[in-house]
């Protein structure tokens, strides 16, 4: 199984961007696929998460209303949208997946089997 997190990158605030996770080596709708962040110095933070039917999302709270997670389960990833971003939100973005998570874990971490390598992500003022 990999995961694989891109699209990371120097903006500045105020702008957009667009992270991608895929998946190789499961059966990806079977999945919940959850994005965390974690900055310097700081613990890991939970940012989006998205059941495999794409019929649950939930946001963390520090990003709701600027931030939007999809899938596509055909091409077997999973995007975050970023907008109206924030010098606060730079840290280093990591998708997991999951399988069999309830509504009420998705928000944890320790709930995930899998990781991917990670995508930094730099905001400036």
């Amino acid at each position: 199984v990999q995961l694989q997190a891109y699209g990371g990158g120097l903006v500045q605030a105020g702008d957009s961007l667009r992270l991608s996770c895929a998946a190789l080596g499961l059966t990806f709708r079977s999945y919940t696929v959850g994005w965390f962040r974690q900055a310097p110095g700081k613990e890991r933070e939970f940012v989006a998460a998205i059941k495999g039917s794409g019929a649950t999302i939930i946001y963390g709270d520090s990003v709701k209303g600027r931030f939007s997670i999809s899938r596509d389960n055909a091409e077997s990833t999973v995007n975050l949208q970023m907008n109206s971003v924030k010098p606060e939100d730079t840290a280093v973005y990591y998708c997991a997946a999951g399988r069999r998570l309830i509504n009420t874990s998705m928000r944890n971490e320790q709930a995930y089997d899998y990781w991917g390598q990670g995508t930094q992500v730099t905001v400036s003022s």
